[in-house]
């Protein structure tokens, strides 16, 4: 309770960054210090945590490659921070999440740019009050959140052990999860279920495929450490932000009791 208190007022932690901290003052001191001509993929880039965290990584000098179903958004995106960054180099390139097609296409077309790729950041999210289904046949949050950031982690892997390996600047991959896959019971946690529910909640949904996305860097985790892999994979809990992902917060409280 003590501590959810600190988090909640925004007392800083041994960071010395809390929860009101910003990501320009949590990047401002290792600015000088950043490799020049680092790449990054962020999916989920033109609103909320993602637009934010595009916008403050291309401040920094950071080439952008942002993945995105809406194009016409994405354009926005990009003019709006190179309006306040002008030197900023953001590629917008089509995207979507709950499709393994427009994942594969999508990989395809990024590695045949030559470009080299020191972060990726999984940050897109859906949340689904309703049952719906990919074009895949599978169940979209499910598939958005944790298949579809799997997929896009999987075909681009080899490109950052390899430019970790060639530049020796460590590569980052981040599964942005949720404090909530705490509500997921392990009789709740079943794969077939996920895929194609039987009994829809949205909640149960959302909260399983944050549980999954921490599952698997933990897996990934293990297998670049077998490998002496110059790339670390952390997942992060964002703490409560206001997006568009929920926008009736009490319904998702509501939908776990």
């Amino acid at each position: 309770m003590k501590e959810t208190l600190r988090y909640l007022i925004g007392v800083a932690g041994p960071s010395g960054f809390g929860s009101c901290s910003t990501g320009e003052q949590v990047t401002r001191d290792v600015s000088c210090s950043i490799p020049p001509n680092l790449t990054a993929i962020i999916t989920g880039g033109t609103s909320g945590i993602g637009a934010e965290t595009a916008r403050v990584l291309a401040k920094r000098g950071v080439r952008l490659v942002m993945p995105a179903r809406n194009l016409k958004r994405a354009a926005e995106v990009r003019e709006g921070i190179r309006r306040e960054s002008p030197e900023a180099e953001i590629i917008v390139m089509e995207m979507d999440l709950s499709s393994f097609a427009s994942i594969q296409r999508f990989c395809s077309e990024f590695l045949s740019l030559g470009l080299p790729l020191n972060i990726l950041i999984n940050n897109a999210g859906k949340f689904s009050k309703k049952l719906e289904l990919t074009g895949d046949k599978l169940e979209m949050t499910f598939a958005t959140n944790y298949l579809g950031h799997y997929l896009l982690t999987k075909n681009l892997l080899e490109k950052m052990v390899e430019t970790a390996a060639r530049t020796g600047i460590e590569g980052r991959i981040i599964n942005v999860s949720s404090v909530v896959h705490r509500w997921v019971k392990r009789e709740g946690f079943r794969f077939s279920d996920m895929l194609n529910p039987k009994y829809y909640n949205g909640t149960h949904a959302y909260a399983r495929s944050k549980l999954a996305n921490i599952m698997h860097a933990k897996e990934i985790a293990r297998q670049l450490k077998a490998r002496r892999a110059k790339v670390t994979i952390n997942a992060v809990h964002p703490g409560i932000v206001k997006t568009g992902i929920v926008k009736d917060y009490k319904g998702l409280i509501t939908g776990m009791n």
